[in-house]
């Protein structure tokens, strides 16, 4: 029940404001505004009751378990399975993304079927997992951020010279929308389990981190598939 109550005040206190504006422009701005207000109004409240669903979810689930498996895999004693599972657990979590869905499915869409909706989610699949695993190998070993994100970037800048035009922006496209809702709280959670194994809670550095390598390895993986398309 309290998690529920501290939900209901996040969703009130992300929405409200926002509702208010809005029904407050369409009275100002809109003759006879009855219908579309209360179409409105009906509809902040369907997105409020999916938003605290899916928040509840993820406090009582989705964070517990992210979690739970980021601290058991470092005590298997096996770092090839960790980085396997970590691999498969980031295809996983992005083949479950509703925004990659929606992202893949424009650019079949506008592509005519030219660029593969399935191809590309695998890409982006492989992307993440694999800069999951090169994440937890960072926290393993203790490599400094600033050199994987700089590989990285080089990376793409010498990429982007091969790449066609057009695959540029689907490729960074492809790694904001693993951002999501679902992929977010469940790497966060992942990483926090990984670290408080490898080096224990106090590293904040370590704990940290993820998110970034993780929408990092789309955006190179699809540039990867442009210069093939290429």
């Amino acid at each position: 029940m309290d998690d529920i109550k501290d939900v209901a005040k996040e969703v009130v206190a992300s929405i409200l404001p926002v509702t208010v504006l809005v029904i407050t422009l369409q009275l100002i701005l809109f003759d006879k505004p009855g219908y579309i207000v209360t179409q409105f109004i009906v509809g902040a409240i369907m997105v409020a009751i999916g938003l605290g669903l899916f928040l509840i979810g993820v406090k009582v689930g989705l964070l517990p378990l992210g979690e739970a498996i980021g601290s058991e895999l470092p005590a298997r004693g096996s770092v090839i399975f960790m980085l396997f599972f970590i691999f498969v657990v980031g295809i996983a979590i992005t083949l479950a993304e509703p925004d990659i869905r929606v992202l893949t499915h424009q650019i079949d869409s506008i592509s005519g079927g030219a660029i593969s909706k399935n191809l590309l989610i695998s890409f982006v699949g492989v992307g993440v997992g694999l800069f999951l695993a090169i994440a937890a190998v960072r926290v393993l070993l203790g490599i400094p951020m600033s050199y994987i994100l700089t590989g990285s970037f080089l990376a793409l800048f010498i990429l982007s010279a091969f790449v066609p035009p057009h695959f540029i922006p689907i490729a960074f496209d492809s790694g904001g929308v693993t951002t999501g809702p679902l992929t977010v709280p469940f790497i966060i959670a992942l990483g926090v389990g990984i670290t408080s194994v490898l080096s224990g809670k106090s590293s904040m550095s370590d704990s940290f981190g993820f998110v970034g390598l993780s929408a990092l390895g789309p955006v190179i993986a699809v540039m990867l598939l442009g210069v093939m398309y290429g």
